[in-house]
């Protein structure tokens, strides 16, 4: 019997089918194969001759008797497993033609990211589930040029239209002032269950128990340890920084700027292109940063991105 290479990833395409409420997809392995019993997102090898998106597009066909209609690249995980290592080329696909049936699981379930009921999940599914409870927005605070009255006013009203991801960052603001405005925000956010991270500093987040923190890409480069807290992001400019960032155990990273911006006239922006070249590979969820709006949303997801972030634009 021949040792299986370990090195050598083999490439894998996965498929999160995403319906309308949020539920995704998980189907439990049957008798026949390794790991059986364990429940999983539906995928399979990618063939010679294939690209990842073919590969997903043959396999839920084989697997659920689906069409693949919409698919977006997301994230990628790498798994040794005793009998092979494997890169899972995840993909959030939300629109597929034809009922889900089990060609080839011997059961399947709608499940809520945040409140998975089924056991065991395959090792190399679980973090998937994390990432994919992050919601697709993150909302920067902009107080000293609103006022506080106005962006505790526009935080509630946005929190009250489903808004649920917010960063504090006020770099201006006194200290004193910084911590008063964040725990006026952590109430608001709290009655909607919606989270709250504070910008770089970690003390401030630990003492006022928020959800997290937002590290810049230098204190990523200066920092070995995650910070004991239960959110954590980073921002990145390009891909070592990214991956720096995946090193320390972020939950997601910020990256940017992909547009021109108001607060940073003299940086050349990433543009589209470059923003996907950098995202692609990522192993946690990227939200696109930098001159966006609203209405960007579809397009960083047609470029890799898990979301959008914003700071003027959130607010208006």
């Amino acid at each position: 019997m021949s040792t299986p290479n370990l090195s050598v990833p083999v490439e894998v395409a996965v498929g999160v089918l995403v319906r309308e409420d949020g539920a995704v997809l998980l189907a439990r392995r049957p008798e026949s194969k390794v790991y059986a019993g364990y429940w999983e997102f539906p995928g399979g090898k990618v063939e010679r001759g294939e690209t990842a998106h073919d590969a997903l597009v043959r396999e839920l066909a084989e697997e659920l008797g689906i069409q693949v209609q919409q698919a977006y690249r997301w994230i990628t995980q790498e798994f040794t497993y005793p009998h092979a290592t494997v890169r899972l080329n995840f993909f959030r696909v939300t629109a597929w033609s034809g009922e889900v049936r089990t060609l080839e699981h011997d059961d399947m379930r709608w499940e809520w990211p945040a409140g998975v009921t089924v056991a065991p999940i395959l090792p190399a599914n679980g973090p998937v589930l994390r990432a994919l409870a992050l919601p697709h927005e993150l909302a920067i605070t902009h107080c000293l040029e609103l006022g506080m009255d106005v962006q505790l006013l526009r935080i509630k009203a946005r929190l009250a239209a489903g808004l649920r991801l917010i960063q504090v960052r006020e770099p201006g603001m006194a200290p004193a002032h910084l911590e008063d405005f964040l725990g006026r925000v952590l109430a608001l956010a709290r009655s909607a269950g919606a989270s709250v991270l504070v910008n770089a500093d970690i003390d401030l987040a630990t003492r006022a128990h928020a959800d997290g923190v937002h590290l810049s890409a230098r204190q990523v480069a200066a920092t070995t340890i995650r910070p004991d807290l239960a959110m954590l992001g980073a921002s990145s400019h390009d891909r070592a920084e990214r991956q720096s960032a995946e090193r320390l155990g972020v939950d997601f990273v910020l990256l940017g700027s992909v547009l021109p911006t108001l607060s940073h006239p003299d940086t050349q922006p990433l543009g589209w292109e470059r923003f996907e070249a950098i995202a692609m590979g990522a192993r946690v969820p990227v939200f696109a940063l930098g001159g966006l709006k609203h209405s960007d949303m579809e397009v960083a997801w047609r470029r890799g991105a898990h979301g959008i972030a914003m700071q003027r634009a959130a607010w208006f």
